[in-house]
């Protein structure tokens, strides 16, 4: 049986910060990612947006080169699976029959994209935007002629996916099953910017729309029909729906959790000596009220690494990161600061028809999140007015004459 004093399970922003984070931190001792993918750790958020547009190569969105790994005494395992985890034994089970031990094991695996239950889900020609492979097939079906795109959901995932297939001279559809894209993460005027600005670029966007089943002809794809009879025509389908946290195997072996894995304000799980962090973990935000969240970012994912290499050499500081996010969709650079559940009003600050405006959120007069569209300073002093739990004049916050940071 293998063993390393912390092993680390999945290779993405996670996983390889708690890794770079535990060497900062002065760890000393061994040190084993294990991530399923055949390529060593490298960057997601591009995979939806330069990678497929082939803007960036793959060598451009590597987190670090393979010598910096070998320099630090990182071993990774890749195209490996943890498929159980044993607390007691404080041993991972292994997919074709191996063990690895482990002094304290953090859980950094993700998610799986979450499919289509439909009839017809299991058609040729449906791909996900999760991984390198999954962009690398989208891609080589493109270079073969394929022109006609389904794209189904109007998340980020979907939009950005949308974005740079039209600017590949695709025919995009978009479906999305809510009234409004970005339904679950956005105000109505965000949504309705978006919108209106995909449709004005030539993607066909349908609102309110459910698929009912897929339909293919020789096991490829060739439309997707929806629940009110409608039929779109297409060479390939893009699924976007959010993710399933990848937290069963901790699950199995008695960690808590409903949306994922519950974590502590030290990002340890209910089992001792093991830690979760990134997509996979639900912790209580202090930017939430204490509101429990599971929170898909390569922030969150980063500065929890961070929180769990201190922990482990002994430096407890609990997590209270500051959450933001940022999408890229044709010319247009969306910043957001702070969490926006339970907003009860949203102020449109700027002109959203000249593509540079802020949406801010207000919970009971206080400031909790900003969305910002080509308004980096609106972000930059945004930020700080909800770190200060600001509760600032409404009509300032609607006046773009007024510079934000005057409202600290």
């Amino acid at each position: 049986m293998d063993q390393a004093d912390v092993v680390i399970v999945g290779t993405g922003h996670g996983g390889a910060q708690a890794a770079i984070a535990l060497r900062q931190q002065g760890f000393e001792g061994s040190i084993m990612m294990i991530g399923r993918d055949p390529e060593l750790p490298y960057e997601r958020p591009p995979l939806s947006k330069e990678y497929l547009a082939r803007d960036k190569p793959f060598e451009r969105i590597t987190i670090r080169p393979a010598a910096f790994w070998q320099e630090r005494d990182v071993t990774i395992r890749t195209r490996t699976v943890v498929t159980g985890v044993d607390p007691g034994a404080r041993t991972l089970k292994l997919a074709g029959g191996g063990v690895e031990g482990y002094g304290k094991l953090v859980w950094a695996a993700g998610g799986d994209p979450r499919r289509l239950s439909c009839a017809g889900a299991d058609l040729s020609g449906i791909h996900s935007v999760r991984d390198k492979a999954d962009v690398d097939r989208l891609m080589a079906e493109l270079d073969g002629g394929a022109k006609r795109v389904a794209v189904v959901g109007g998340g980020y995932i979907g939009l950005e996916a949308a974005a740079v297939l039209t600017k590949l001279g695709c025919e995009v559809t978009l479906v999305e099953a809510l009234p409004r894209v970005l339904a679950r993460v956005a105000g109505e005027p965000l949504s309705a910017f978006f919108e209106q600005y995909h449709r004005a670029r030539g993607v066909n966007l349908l609102l309110d729309a459910k698929v009912d089943r897929l339909e293919g002809e020789n096991g490829w794809v060739r439309r997707v029909v929806l629940d009110g009879g409608d039929v779109i025509a297409c060479d390939l389908v893009v699924v976007g729906i959010g993710i399933v946290p990848a937290a069963g195997p901790l699950i199995a072996a008695g960690a808590a959790g409903a949306n994922g894995i519950d974590v502590d304000e030290y990002c340890r799980t209910s089992l001792d000596h093991i830690y979760a962090i990134g997509d996979c973990a639900a912790h209580a935000s202090h930017w939430a009220d204490g509101t429990v969240v599971r929170i898909e970012s390569v922030q969150n994912a980063n500065d929890m690494a961070t929180t769990v290499a201190k922990h482990i050499t002994g430096v407890q500081e609990p997590y209270r990161a500051f959450p933001w996010f940022w999408s890229n969709q044709y010319d247009l650079k969306l910043q957001t600061a702070g969490l926006s559940l339970g907003f009860d009003d949203a102020v449109v600050r700027g002109t959203p028809a000249e593509a540079k405006f802020s949406v801010i959120y207000l919970k009971e007069g206080r400031m909790i999140a900003i969305d910002c569209v080509n308004s980096t300073k609106d972000y930059v002093q945004g930020r700080k007015l909800i770190e200060a739990r600001a509760t600032p004049d409404r009509a300032s916050l609607a006046d773009p004459a007024v510079p934000l940071k005057e409202l600290l």
